[in-house]
């Protein structure tokens, strides 16, 4: 139990280190790049600092893997040099058994990103995607889907108008029980136009089955109007700027993942994404877990055997191999080449078998 403690220590102190390493590093990257991008808007080293704050978590979150390899081998390399794994096997535990402890951490560390980090990477995106949209002076996104359907935002230089519908195609260029609420300069509401249908074509929306209500006079309803031929609405939307607002699927917290892909399917849009998404964040803690292993099949070996630079050249390339291969699998879970639970289960249970297989070797030969 105490040389448990130990390890476990001895792990979790170099992950940390590792971890505000490429903090740090990342912190100056993304200092320097925040300055040039946004020195016309007048941001300072203070207002670079706030924004690469903002940023760098979901870096460092998507290396998480990466980092654990480092980790895991710079952990086994100190314990090699200072003849500790040679006083472990000495003491009559197997190197199996001594890589209980690493794996155990590297899995909880696993569930903690998961369950904690995730969430708050998602909040410090949503925070950086806003800022960055103020500093741009491009506005926010345009589109938002809830529980009551999809909302989308646009602008003219008679105001703003919101919309509202119930359901939508897949790539939101066709809405279904929609709803646009106009707004004057003033942000005071000014018209209100409710369609069977909403169509977007070049520069205008094509509503069919339309009542409109002038929230202006005295008396609204007495002046609604209804049109059952097509009525053209001006906008500035296109499908890109739509497609684009959606972001991306790490954006949105692990816990609300379940809730947003039910909304997104409610409105009509394909969640496949999402969906491959929450079940790669699943597998996170058997990706770290693989990552242990990877690097433990190559480095936990006494210095005196010799090719300790070889051997940690292989260990970091087997670990850089099974992150590309694991965002290969995301591509084609993405594109729905292949299954969700292929794309994202299959890289870190291939990389645990292969590892293991390696570590049975050079244990029992």
């Amino acid at each position: 139990m105490t040389l448990s403690l130990y390890i476990a220590r001895r792990f979790l102190g170099t992950v940390a280190r590792v971890f505000m390493i490429f903090f740090a590093i990342l912190m100056l990257v993304d200092m320097i790049e925040q300055l040039r991008r946004f020195s016309n808007a007048g941001v300072g080293l203070a207002g670079a600092a706030q924004l690469s704050l903002l940023s760098v978590p979901q870096t460092l979150y998507r290396i998480l893997p990466l980092i654990m390899v480092m980790s895991a081998v710079a952990m086994f390399l100190g314990l090699a040099r200072s003849s500790e794994l040679v006083v472990v096997r000495a003491a009559g535990r197997s190197g199996l058994r001594f890589l209980m402890t690493p794996l155990l951490v590297s899995v909880a560390l696993g569930l903690l990103a998961v369950a904690l980090f995730n969430p708050l990477v998602a909040a410090t995106s949503k925070a950086y995607d806003d800022m960055r949209a103020e500093l741009s002076q491009g506005g926010r996104s345009v589109l938002s889907v809830a529980d009551t359907g999809l909302w989308l935002r646009q602008g003219s230089e008679d105001g703003q108008t919101v919309i509202q519908a119930a359901k939508s195609n897949p790539d939101g260029t066709e809405l279904f029980g929609v709803t646009f609420l106009g707004f004057d300069k003033n942000g005071l509401p000014a018209t209100r136009i409710e369609a069977e249908a909403a169509k977007l074509v070049a520069g205008a929306w094509e509503l069919t089955g339309t009542k409109s209500w002038d929230l202006t006079a005295p008396n609204p309803e007495l002046s609604a109007v209804r049109e059952a031929g097509p009525v053209a609405l001006p906008s500035d939307l296109t499908p890109e700027r739509i497609r684009d607002s959606f972001g991306t699927p790490s954006a949105i917290g692990f816990w609300d993942l379940p809730g947003y892909v039910a909304d997104l399917e409610r409105a009509g849009f394909s969640a496949q994404a999402y969906r491959l998404w929450y079940q790669m964040e699943l597998a996170l803690p058997l990706l770290m877990a693989a990552m242990v292993l990877v690097a433990a099949g190559f480095t936990m070996r006494h210095v005196r055997f010799g090719g300790t630079g070889k051997m940690v050249l292989f260990a970091m390339l087997a670990g850089f191999g099974i992150y590309f291969l694991r965002n290969f699998a995301q591509a084609l879970g993405d594109t729905e080449q292949i299954p969700i639970a292929l794309a994202a289960w299959s890289p870190p249970i291939a990389a645990v078998m292969l590892s293991l297989a390696l570590l049975l070797h050079l244990e029992d030969g």
